[in-house]
């Protein structure tokens, strides 16, 4: 053939076989492709595996959850709880041909490609939920073509293992709906307090709407945009017949009904944070955070929020009668926007009896608006007339950070209550329960906000004690013979040390001569303690206070009987249970026992239980501790009418104010206090500072127990609900503070303020100046409260004599910081 025809084709010939060549090349690229970026991809027998990081629940001795711990907030429910209407929901604006397609709609995908390349969104929605599923579970969000390849990929293996109920329930557990919740259970849970299985049309519609952006269409940053993409959901179910006209015009009428889960570790943060330590401890962190585990908790959830109450009125209590200080932190002056601004308090729910910090918006002379959260409180003149001042608009302004209670909560999430004038001048307070029997933490509050402040005032703080150490002497001294009824005389008296003669005083300016040993105890003198310290031996008191639980460094001078030692409020409860308990220590717990999601347990640390004293050291005792809730400086209990014991405490310049006692279930103690050693103000004893906030306690603890009542005399021993440690299977606290103390000189009488615990922070309010560093103790112990303890500080003498020749003559002159308990 010849001419045109022939000419035409060959060039036919040629360009098919360049065409070919062309395909054949691309083809083999795009297998190489598939091959390089398939060598990397997880195994389909990974997903089957696969078990998502799950929430750790804590909760209470009833079963109900007091607060979670979780890497990515999730609780994994079965297809068979996800409702209908949510399936609908996230079917329709995701990916409508789910049911149908093979894991890729394939002009969805290249679409989907295109937008995250050249978007700075991910375009999400663009792609299948299978798709999704594959992203998020195994690849990064790097926008490239290679990872979209490898997301085609997987979406296709998922698909030819799995069935669609299962790769729906992989999703609806594994997406991320905002705030730190992954899956709709977690999201139904938060968003609207409810399971999943209990959501309405509207409420599923906005939870399917959050996948797209969970933080550009957040319902609480963003409530417009939430609204204008849920009711986008609803408009896609009415096209494609899932809701009628009429369901889908009543759902975009209702308002979006957020009602937000408060944080569950909001009732019992302190006691929450220390069950955290614990359990990292033992098992780790990523066990902890990402296992699902249960944790039974000894905490009382009843008792707990009695305590918290306790806390707040009791120190409420202390600031009026201390008067309006003012020193409000302004946002406005802050240069900060009062419209963005958000205390870190207001994560906590506004309810009634509650205290928050708010930000006043509105204020004249009869009536003062403060936002507190999403929340408005109302105040009006009687609600401020405790400061003394008359017009709200001579001491507020707009912009002010002030301390409320909210007497009325607010009818609607977004109403308005109303609230009553407090203050926040620093004052903190802590408190801590146990049940006697077993040793199990039933409450414990470490301070008044944990928003401000996660120092835990209970187990981390060491505060000088005053007279709550008194019980210590007093038992070594039974120990050595000496019995209630003895005869000890309250008279002047100066002690020879080896850095010269301490004068020791009273806090009443006077001496009350011959007294009995219980009501020398009762009434909290000084001069009777430091006696029985000086004939027993100091360093005989120490060893007992160590066989108590006691961990701190004391060094063996003599003004420690009184006091003058730093002790955590947890390590006074637990010792002090022991005398109601016959003598027996249980070491304060928090945690009964730790199971896997699965149900199987898992090893608990035992508790350590030691007998420290005889029964009949204890029960002596028991006749000193008694006194001083009957007739002595807490008989403000006795109107009770209940068993009760315990010890008062005050220390120098009124720093510190203490109460620790108990019933005979029950131990409790308080301290009050400011984080700088700051006083408290003349008169604030342990009676008048932190009494209140026992009884408030203990009157909701005993109830229910009428009958109950101490062991004395020749009763049988008390049963416990534990068993007695046998001999060397633990640790025994005493030996571990023996060692401590092995390694100071006792003779350097220098007590070191440096050491110890982590010092509270300060609060981040806007933020609130820096705590005050504590100053160490500057002089040996003057005159103090009955309870007082004085801090400590040896004066070295210019010459130290041998042997003493005789006791000095002239008595310093008495010089009380102020009046009687």
């Amino acid at each position: 053939m010849t001419g045109p025809d022939y000419r035409s084709r060959r060039i036919a010939v040629r360009a098919t076989f360049v065409l070919l060549l062309i395909m054949s090349g691309l083809f083999g690229a795009m297998c190489g492709l598939t091959v390089v970026y398939s060598v990397d991809l997880p195994q389909m027998a990974d997903l089957a595996k696969y078990r998502p990081n799950t929430t750790t629940e804590l909760l209470d001795v009833n079963g109900k959850v007091i607060g979670s711990f979780a890497l990515e907030r999730r609780v994994v429910v079965p297809y068979s709880a996800l409702p209908q209407v949510l399936q609908d929901a996230i079917i329709s604006i995701e990916d409508k041909s789910f049911e149908s397609n093979w894991g890729v709609n394939l002009i969805r995908a290249v679409g989907a490609a295109y937008r995250d390349l050249h978007t700075k969104g991910k375009g999400q929605g663009a792609s299948t939920l299978t798709m999704q599923l594959a992203r998020n579970l195994f690849l990064s969000s790097q926008k490239t073509y290679g990872r979209k390849l490898q997301e085609v990929l997987l979406s296709v293996q998922i698909e030819r293992r799995f069935t669609k109920p299962q790769i729906f329930t992989f999703y609806a557990n594994q997406i991320y709906l905002g705030h730190g919740t992954y899956g709709f259970e977690a999201g139904s849970e938060f968003y609207f307090s409810k399971h999943v299985k209990d959501l309405t049309l509207p409420e599923a519609a906005l939870l399917a709407a959050l996948p797209k952006g969970p933080e550009a269409y957040s319902p609480i940053k963003y409530p417009d945009r939430a609204m204008k993409r849920r009711n986008l959901v609803l408009s896609e179910m009415l096209a494609d017949g899932k809701i009628t006209a009429a369901q889908a015009a009543a759902a975009q009428a209702t308002t979006l009904g957020l009602k937000i889960e408060p944080p569950p570790n909001s009732v019992a943060p302190y006691f929450v944070e220390e069950v955290r330590r614990q359990l990292e401890k033992e098992y780790g962190v990523d066990e902890v955070h990402g296992a699902g585990l249960r944790v039974y908790t000894t905490l009382d959830l009843n008792l707990q929020m009695v305590a918290n109450k306790a806390v707040l009125d009791g120190t409420a209590a202390y600031e009026r009668r201390h008067g309006w200080k003012g020193n409000l932190q302004n946002v406005v002056l802050a240069g900060l926007d009062p419209e963005i601004y958000r205390h870190p308090d207001w994560f906590q729910p506004v309810v009634k009896g509650s205290y928050l910090h708010g930000m006043v918006t509105q204020v004249t002379a009869n009536r003062v608006v403060v936002k507190v959260g999403t929340v408005l409180a109302v105040m009006g003149p009687e609600d401020w007339k405790w400061t003394g001042n008359k017009d709200a608009d001579e001491f507020l302004k707009n912009g002010d950070l002030v301390y409320v209670r909210i007497e009325e909560a607010p009818a609607i999430a977004e109403g308005v209550a109303k609230a009553s004038l407090q203050q926040d001048s620093g004052v903190q307070a802590s408190m801590m329960a146990i049940d006697n029997a077993n040793g199990e933490v039933l409450a414990m509050v470490g301070g008044r906000d944990f928003a401000l402040s996660q120092f835990n005032r209970a187990t981390q703080s060491q505060r000088q004690v005053g007279s709550s150490f008194k019980p210590y002497v007093y038992t070594a001294a039974v120990e050595a013979g000496t019995k209630p009824t003895d005869i000890i005389v309250d008279a002047p008296v100066s002690f020879w040390t080896p850095n010269g003669y301490y004068t020791p005083h009273n806090y009443e300016p006077d001496w009350k001569g011959a007294m009995s040993i219980t009501l020398a105890f009762a009434e909290s003198r000084n001069i009777p303690a430091l006696k029985l310290a000086d004939h027993v031996g100091i360093r005989k008191v120490i060893e007992v206070a160590h066989r108590f639980g006691i961990t701190s460094n004391m060094p063996a001078f003599l003004p420690i009987a009184i006091g003058a030692a730093d002790i955590t409020l947890a390590e006074q409860v637990g010792a002090y249970a022991v005398f109601p308990n016959d003598g027996i220590r249980i070491e304060p717990h928090y945690i009964k026992r730790v199971t896997q999601a699965d149900g199987t347990p898992l090893d608990v640390k035992p508790t350590e239980v030691k007998e420290v004293i005889s029964v009949d050291t204890a029960r002596t005792m028991m006749t000193l501790l008694r006194a001083v809730t009957s007739f002595g400086t807490a008989a403000a209990v006795a109107p009770l009418k209940h068993p009760f014991g315990g010890k008062t405490g005050t220390t120098n310049d009124f720093t510190d104010a203490w109460f620790v006692g108990f019933s005979p279930s029950v131990t409790c103690g308080t301290w009050i206090g400011f984080d700088d050693r700051t006083s408290l103000g003349s008169k604030e004893t342990g009676a008048k500072a932190a009494l209140p906030m026992w009884m408030d306690f203990m009157k909701e603890a005993i109830k229910g127990k009428p009958d109950e009542i101490f062991p004395t005399g020749d009763m049988p021993k008390k049963q416990l609900e534990v068993a007695v440690t046998p001999a060397g299977a633990a640790p025994a606290v005493a030996a571990k503070a023996a060692a401590k103390e092995k390694e100071e000189d006792p003779d350097i009488g220098d007590v070191d303020d440096t050491g110890g615990p982590p010092k509270p922070a300060a609060k981040p309010a806007i933020p609130v100046a820096p705590v005050t560093p504590i100053k160490p103790p500057v002089d040996l112990p003057q005159d103090g409260p009955a309870e007082a303890t004085p801090s400590v500080k040896p004066v070295k003498p210019i010459v130290v004599p041998t042997k003493p020749e005789a006791p000095p003559v002239a008595i310093e002159p008495v010089k009380p910081p102020g009046g009687a308990n």
